[in-house]
């Protein structure tokens, strides 16, 4: 009996936590759609009433001797951390300021007229916000107001206001910010790409702002990484291909590239093209036969980043670099994942 009871606990239990399980994953698709509603009335919006006022604050932005200085509290402070952090990696000099710090002299951080100040608050009568508030107006900064209350005080003493549309939080209280959290950082996000674009700011101008990490490395030049010169497996046309496979073995790169008097690589060797032309001639004849002509290469001023994709894409191991027809380097796989970037 104590055994049947045991099973039968073990059943329940087991039933139990798959009901939970499916109850987990229900509330997450409804907190999955209730934010992809709201970015869809943040789209929506974009396209009607508030489309001139962000075109409005993109302008200021740009036109603005000074920097950009995030502000807020609560969840609307964390999206502003982030929306400042975004906004100095892309171009747009900015940084954040804790509304509740900033009446304990963290507004010395505030240059006066020539900052932006941009402040979010869903209801837009958040306390913390007076003082730097009331700065702005003293010393004629321009104060942009992120809100959801047209008829806030934050909305009032604003002089540019991007007002978010009201949209059903995912909490099933309608307490904690969730979707309205998530139109932030979207409105934020917009706005910080907008003045990429508008900027002209290249991969290389981001790179200047990420130069550790994944990131960073992927935005160097594939000359960074490349082996040139007497590392090159290279050899002229007319080798015999015994010499060739010495030469590739040597340099283990998995190939060889063919030259021709004027050093232009007009072929490649690989060790795909040695199991199809394996035979037992194979060592006396020359590069030429046995080469496959007009390879695929990369120029010198190629990110690494875009040189992973093109070796994921094409299944291709390994990319002589050439500029005018001349071998400068040769890339391969193994290099992308020393420097942790494939």
């Amino acid at each position: 009996m104590g055994s049947e009871r045991q099973v039968s606990r073990l059943a329940s239990d087991q039933a139990s936590g798959g009901k939970q399980a499916v109850d987990a994953v229900a509330s997450a698709l409804r907190t999955v759609a209730s934010e992809q509603a709201g970015l869809s009335e943040l789209a929506r919006a974009l396209e009607g009433d508030l489309a001139a006022d962000f075109a409005a604050v993109v302008d200021l932005i740009r036109a603005a001797r000074g920097r950009v200085v995030v502000t807020g509290v609560g969840k609307s402070g964390h999206v502003g951390v982030k929306i400042a952090a975004t906004l100095a990696s892309t171009g747009t000099p900015a940084f954040f300021v804790h509304a509740a710090e900033a009446s304990h002299g963290d507004l010395g951080m505030v240059a006066a007229e020539d900052d932006v100040i941009l402040a979010l608050s869903w209801s837009g009568e958040t306390a913390e916000l007076r003082p730097i508030v009331e700065y702005a107006g003293r010393f004629r900064n321009p104060l942009v107001a992120i809100t959801a209350n047209p008829e806030s005080s934050l909305a009032r003493q604003a002089s540019h206001v991007l007002l978010l549309p009201r949209a059903e939080e995912a909490c099933p209280h309608g307490l904690a910010p969730t979707t309205s959290a998530v139109m932030q950082l979207a409105l934020g996000d917009a706005l910080a790409i907008a003045l990429l674009e508008a900027h002209g700011f290249t991969a290389q101008d981001f790179r200047l702002f990420h130069p550790g990490g994944k990131l960073g490395a992927s935005l160097h030049f594939v000359t960074a990484v490349m082996h040139a010169g007497e590392a090159m497996p290279l050899a002229p046309l007319g080798t015999l291909m015994g010499d060739a496979i010495g030469e590739m073995s040597a340099k283990r790169f998995g190939c060889i590239g063919i030259v021709d008097e004027a050093g232009r690589l007009v072929g490649i060797v690989t060790d795909g093209d040695l199991r199809r032309h394996i035979g037992p001639d194979l060592l006396t004849r020359t590069v030429e036969a046995v080469m496959t002509r007009a390879p695929k290469t990369i120029p010198p001023d190629m990110l690494v980043g875009t040189a992973i994709d093109l070796l994921n894409t094409t299944r291709i191991t390994a990319f002589f670099v050439v500029e005018d027809g001349l071998p400068l380097g040769i890339l391969h796989m193994h290099d992308l994942l020393r420097i942790g970037v494939a």
